[in-house]
């Protein structure tokens, strides 16, 4: 890493401080966040396995009947449209709208939104109906949340024809919340403060999975970390060093043994391989 954009961080010249990060990590081991997740049928073992490896604790409680009851409860929603059903839908909304009477963040994965109206015309409606702290997708369904018309395949997002950070800032001024924008560099954005996070390999697109499961580790640590910014890009970070050190040792081997070694890092990954490895900045916004 460069040695002037490090200590440019120890000093909080991007807008958050390493030592922030850190800490929201270690608060997550500490607390072991209660993340209820309703998501989809094709990630659920990887998902509560890569939360557990982290220290959070994963429920996965998508019936109608107690959706709600568990959303309340939690420390953070996560909401998933991976594998839609109508019944899924209806939970969701019930635990979303209890998320929100309850000041529970929740956070919301638009799988797919642009390859079937249905799939987009259901993402927009939990947008309309919850109160959405954090979305988190790649670039296609995200301009597809908000109305635009970006190439999606299947529920790949397909080459970005765009400015990825001018999109994920009218993202979240249309929606009035945080937009992450996975890629080969992630953004963050509230409107006003946006970052990017540099961290992360290529070989993660080889894992189904990888992308919601992330959404889920945002999850955890907007359940400890209030400053939601924070959270994302503590997560994002996080996440994207774990898939370094995975990388290193896998890479080679292929996308198997990478998922497994990638699981071993969610829980061996520590403040100081953060300090080390960290790679993210501010791109606008004040202090």
């Amino acid at each position: 890493m460069d040695l002037v954009f490090l200590f440019l961080k120890r000093n909080g010249e991007n807008g958050l401080e390493i030592i922030n990060l850190c800490e929201t990590l270690e608060k997550v081991r500490k607390v072991n966040p209660l993340v209820h997740n309703i998501t989809n049928t094709v990630v659920t073992n990887f998902t509560a396995n890569g939360l557990l490896a982290l220290g959070a604790s994963p429920v996965m409680a998508n019936a109608k009947e107690e959706a709600a009851d568990m959303a309340k409860i939690a420390s953070s929603l996560v909401l998933n449209i991976g594998t839609l059903t109508p019944q899924t839908v209806e939970a969701m909304l019930l635990a979303g709208k209890s998320a929100n009477e309850h000041n529970v963040p929740v956070i919301f994965d638009p799988v797919g939104a642009g390859a079937t109206p249905y799939r987009t015309e259901t993402a927009k409606k939990l947008m309309n109906e919850v109160k959405v702290s954090i979305i988190r997708g790649n670039a296609a369904e995200i301009a597809n949340v908000i109305g635009g018309n970006w190439e999606i395949k299947g529920v790949d997002g397909g080459n970005a024809k765009g400015n990825i950070t001018d999109l994920a800032i009218t993202a979240a001024d249309k929606l009035n919340c945080i937009v992450v924008i996975t890629g080969k560099e992630d953004i963050v954005s509230n409107g006003k403060n946006t970052y990017s996070v540099a961290n992360g390999h290529s070989i993660m697109t080889k894992v189904t999975g990888t992308g919601c499961l992330l959404t889920s580790v945002i999850g955890a640590f907007a359940g400890v970390d209030k400053n939601l910014i924070q959270a994302s890009v503590a997560a994002l970070t996080f996440y994207g060093v774990a898939a370094e050190k995975a990388a290193n040792k896998t890479v080679e081997l292929g996308p198997g043994s990478f998922q497994i070694e990638f699981l071993n890092q969610l829980s061996l990954i520590s403040s100081e391989d953060l300090n080390l490895y960290a790679s993210f900045k501010k791109l606008s916004g004040g202090m």
